[in-house]
């Protein structure tokens, strides 16, 4: 591997070349790509994914989100990894990122710039969802557009992941009624599309010289509501984080009434990935809900 990231590097029209490269070393934390850190003599460190060219998509797909997430972040508070390279080479693909150092700064720039990101793009377009296939984890988000937003989450969120939970008994047949009573209650605060990370856990964010920073995205366009919901799922989001979110662009005042509906996509998703006690708790969740 670290010599078809050298001959990466060595093709490339980039300012660094591979021949100045003198370290490669595995990053752990990983669990669907390989990581390294690549060090060159001239003192600049590049992070760089690689995976079998069967899965060039997710590769593209983070590449991509990454980049829309760009367009809309204030750069003085929220830190977006800009991509270098997307490549594939024989049997393999890799994507190069700018080499982020994490600091221990309090998370109150991480929510402001989070609500910021948000608050750019409300409205910034017309319809909820992405023009492309993505992913989310190693699972398939699939592509496609539309105006009503609690029919978009349902048919394009909540469905598919059901439709893939049926191998592990998952009955999607009992669950038909509930489907328009999620729909109308998700369109009464009259959401507009905001552009959102999607996969917004702790694992994928962090604090680096007094910015907020937000990586390894399955963006679309969305109720904003969503990250925020995912938030609170796994844990490992400071108070500061909450306050730097709500002071700058405060949430409904019914939106904790959403976070259900909403995690139950990613806990559909953990139970089809990981299997275990996600599938009892996703079973639990649609009860509750």
């Amino acid at each position: 591997m670290e010599e078809l990231i050298k001959q990466a590097l060595v093709d490339s029209t980039l300012p660094f070349k591979g021949n100045n490269l003198f370290k490669i070393s595995a990053v752990q934390g990983g669990c669907i790509h390989k990581a390294w850190r690549l060090d060159f003599t001239n003192n600049i460190q590049i992070f760089a994914k690689s995976n079998s060219i069967t899965n060039f998509k997710v590769l593209k797909f983070e590449y991509e989100s990454l980049m829309k997430l760009r367009e809309y972040a204030d750069d003085s508070f929220l830190e977006i990894p800009k991509p270098i390279k997307l490549c594939s080479i024989e049997n393999q693909a890799i994507l190069f990122l700018p080499w982020i150092n994490f600091t221990n700064d309090d998370q109150f720039i991480l929510g402001k710039g989070l609500a910021l990101l948000h608050k750019f793009s409300h409205g910034a377009n017309n319809q909820f969802g992405w023009a492309e296939d993505g992913f989310i984890g190693s699972s398939p988000q699939i592509k496609g557009w539309g105006s009503n937003w609690g029919e978009y989450f349902v048919n394009f969120r909540l469905k598919p992941q059901m439709k893939l939970a049926s191998k592990w008994g998952f009955d999607i047949n009992e669950y038909q009624t509930l489907f328009p009573t999620l729909e109308v209650f998700l369109n009464e605060h009259k959401p507009l599309p905001s552009l959102v990370h999607g996969d917004l856990w702790s694992g994928n964010i962090a604090v680096t010289n007094n910015k907020g920073c937000i990586f390894d995205p399955a963006s679309y366009w969305a109720d904003r509501e969503v990250d925020i919901a995912m938030t609170k799922l796994f844990g490992g989001f400071a108070k500061e984080f909450y306050e730097g979110y709500y002071s700058t662009w405060p949430l409904p005042k019914n939106s904790e009434s959403r976070e259900d509906i909403y995690n139950l996509y990613h806990i559909l998703n953990h139970a089809n990935l990981f299997g275990g006690s996600y599938k009892s708790q996703a079973i639990n969740l649609l009860n509750k809900i």
